[in-house]
């Protein structure tokens, strides 16, 4: 029972920082929209799509990687080597984000010009390559305070991040940017530049002020190599494809006579609508965060028993948590887009990817617990699949079915993702739920949000949906006593 205690009030911690730095996130992002429009947030999705890939291909898997290392040489009792592990690590990072750095600095006009499409990106462009190995570095850090459990340094340090990253932000888009689109991402990008210069700084005194036992030195290239190679291979492919599509998504829609303004679309859906989508995943992201150095830790000490618990309990926790948003994000459709954005055709466009959350939800978690349990290849052979896959149904829908090919695309390759990641779990630790559970969750769900849709007042209606789809878990047997014990002694076990 002990090894419960300190995930579950660690998963807590980072759920309400987590859950705070989304709100603000999607506050933040409201304000944004207000500012410079649908467009100006279409534009700012492109560049931060480069952005994103410079990050990915500069950190080369090493944030989970160090994560994973770390978890190891603690679960073997051996924490005098993770001066070694950081070591390599902090090398292997400077090396990978300062060769991306020179390559992203030297194409940044052809990259904003052929890519993106507008020439005045370039500068901030330049400035992702400025700061990218501080980030990649901020990754290394981060990752080695997870695996120690330092949980509540990384929420203090996080919370200062997101407080200076806006309010820098706010003030160059005040009294620097004005109208001007491409100054405002410049705005954002060198905001959250310095605010992540900072962050570095503070983890590497606290770092330092832990006077750390160091031991022989220990090589950790193999190591390094067959852990982080496989990650960097993964992430740089799906973020490749992903800034490919993020690119080509606003030229094929440009084709389709459905569409009138592609870059608005464009950042209507990924915007507006995927950041109220996936506000509620920051109660999971905390989860998420801890199972890969639990699970690293619990394999290296030969814990099977409590892998298969983590795992059981995980799935379950994301998949109910997945049906319950699933038919608030669609109920309330209207009151939060019209209410944040005034846009309506965002309100429509998360009507349909609501329907996904439970399957959205749980692919997080399941991904987790895949890297967690060392299976970094698998994840590779299912990202090549399905990217490839969207990449090509988006080329060929986008232009004859607009916004439903894109809708069309992502239903189709995320199914697929999360069918070959659940059932590499289920290799891994053997049956975790039973097949009715799942349908008779959804089943639920559907149910309560058909009955509770004949509401019109927005709290009624969702206070309705929640009493409704609680009693019908209840009755199908889908929560049992059981559950409701296991929480009740989660939280009351500590007193």
């Amino acid at each position: 029972m002990g090894k419960k205690l300190p995930i579950f009030y660690n998963a807590l911690l980072l759920t309400g920082v987590n859950l705070l730095l989304r709100f603000v996130s999607t506050g933040f992002q409201v304000y944004l929209s207000g500012t410079i429009g649908a467009a100006g947030i279409g534009l700012l999705q492109l560049v931060l799509s480069v952005g994103g890939l410079a990050l990915t291909a500069g950190m080369a898997g090493i944030r989970t990687a160090t994560m994973y290392l770390t978890a190891e040489e603690l679960g073997k009792r051996r924490p005098e080597n993770v001066c070694w592990v950081l070591s390599g690590c902090v090398r292997y990072s400077i090396l990978c984000s300062g060769a991306v750095a020179v390559v992203l600095y030297c194409f940044a006009p052809t990259v904003a010009v052929g890519w993106i499409g507008d020439r005045g990106a370039a500068g901030a462009v330049r400035l992702l390559a400025y700061f990218l190995p501080v980030n990649c570095l901020v990754g290394v850090m981060v990752g080695y305070f997870t695996a120690a459990n330092r949980i509540g340094t990384l929420a203090a340090v996080e919370v200062a991040e997101q407080a200076c990253s806006m309010t820098l932000t706010v003030g160059l888009l005040k009294f620097w940017a004005g109208s001007n689109l491409s100054k405002a991402c410049a705005a954002v990008i060198l905001g959250s530049a310095v605010s992540g210069c900072l962050t570095l700084l503070c983890l590497i005194v606290l770092r330092v002020k832990e006077n750390s036992p160091v031991g022989s030195r220990i090589h950790i290239a193999r190591r390094l190599r067959e852990t982080a190679v496989p990650l960097a291979l993964a992430d740089d492919l799906k973020s490749g494809i992903s800034t490919a599509e993020n690119l080509m998504v606003p030229k094929r829609l440009a084709l389709c006579h459905k569409i009138g303004d592609p870059l608005a679309a464009f950042g209507t859906v990924c915007g507006m609508v995927f950041p109220v989508l996936m506000f509620p995943m920051a109660i999971l992201y905390g989860l998420a965060e801890l199972l890969i150095p639990e699970l690293a830790r619990c394999a290296a000490a030969g814990s099977h028993k409590r892998i298969r618990y983590l795992a059981k309990r995980s799935l379950r926790l994301a998949m109910l948590y997945g049906c319950l948003f699933c038919g608030l994000l669609y109920l309330l459709s209207d009151e939060l887009c019209i209410g944040l954005y005034r846009n309506p055709d965002a309100a429509l466009y998360l009507r349909r990817f609501a329907l996904l959350a439970p399957m959205l939800y749980c692919d997080a978690i399941t991904d987790a617990m895949i890297k967690g349990l060392g299976q970094q290849t698998a994840c590779v052979r299912y990202n090549i699949l399905t990217s490839g896959m969207d990449v090509l149904l988006l080329y060929l829908l986008l232009p004859t079915y607009g916004m439903e090919g894109y809708f069309f695309s992502f239903l189709v390759t995320h199914i697929i993702n999360f069918a070959l990641s659940v059932r590499r779990l289920l290799k891994l630790t053997g049956k975790l739920i039973s097949p009715l559970v799942p349908f008779f969750s959804l089943g639920a769900t559907a149910v309560a949000i058909i009955l509770a849709n004949t509401i019109a007042a927005p709290i009624p209606k969702a206070g309705g949906y929640i009493l409704l789809l609680g009693c019908l878990w209840f009755l199908l047997r889908v929560v049992s006593r059981e559950d409701i014990c296991w929480l009740k002694g989660l939280v009351y076990k500590r007193k």
